[in-house]
């Protein structure tokens, strides 16, 4: 499981996928989560924006990470 940390409160779901280099694009992070091919949890997401916090588990295409706070 890979980790991902952000500095922020949260991400939104598609930012995220983005920023771990889950997908290359906006465009093909809200295809994939409108196609209902991410998980969130263990459960399919398909609300690209959805605010992802410290904890949280995304799950696509094989690849798994996890969100965690940069405490600094």
């Amino acid at each position: 499981m890979e980790t991902v940390t952000i500095k922020t409160e949260y991400i939104k779901l598609d930012a995220l996928l983005k920023f771990a280099a889950l997908v290359s694009s906006g465009g093909e992070a809200k295809e994939v989560v409108g196609e209902g091919l991410v998980a969130v949890n263990g459960e399919v997401c398909t609300m690209r924006g959805k605010k992802l916090r410290k904890g949280d588990v995304v799950s696509f295409d094989g690849r798994t990470v996890r969100i965690e706070a940069d405490e600094n």
